[in-house]
């Protein structure tokens, strides 16, 4: 799973590019699949945060407020970070995220919610399998895709319309 400041940091951008109603509920629901914890399935919808259920989630969820928007969010950006954009994984990832959480805080002049705060971790060292450069090319990417567009049509394999996405990467 991409780390919180990476989830943060998309919904950054997607606010700044689509208008969000209630944009605490939509933080709130950008966290939410990796704060509630247990089983991943549950809270992914699907096999595991790289393969979530995109259809399931919109199926039994909806579209109705800026909570279900941000959780859509952060299931399209497990989706797209371990299917479009990650190449090798390796648990280093882990302490890449905490040598980039303090970039991206300030790249993007994030707020770190209360509920993260003890989990966001701030290092420092030399990146070993995520690329700083690309990894913004993503996050600005996937923030520039209106989930609204791609769920407003009707009778649609989401995640097949998804896997069409081309990302600047």
């Amino acid at each position: 799973m991409p780390g919180y400041m990476i989830h943060l940091a998309v919904g950054t951008v997607y606010s700044k590019n689509n208008k969000i109603e209630d944009l605490k509920s939509f933080n709130k629901g950008i966290i939410d699949p990796d704060l509630l914890g247990g089983d991943k399935q549950k809270t992914h919808y699907g096999l595991d945060s790289a393969h979530p259920g995109l259809n399931k989630y919109i199926n039994s969820n909806g579209m109705q407020d800026s909570y279900q928007e941000g959780y859509f969010l952060h299931l399209l950006t497990d989706y797209l970070f371990y299917n479009k954009f990650l190449t090798t994984f390796s648990t280093d990832i882990y302490d890449d995220y905490d040598r980039l959480n303090l970039k991206i805080k300030e790249k993007y002049k994030i707020k770190i919610p209360e509920e993260v705060q003890d989990v966001v971790k701030f290092k420092e060292g030399r990146l070993t399998v995520l690329e700083e450069e690309k990894l913004y090319k993503f996050i600005e990417s996937v923030g520039k895709i209106n989930v609204r567009d791609i769920i407003s049509k009707r009778d649609i394999d989401y995640e097949r319309e998804i896997q069409q996405l081309n990302l600047e990467i």
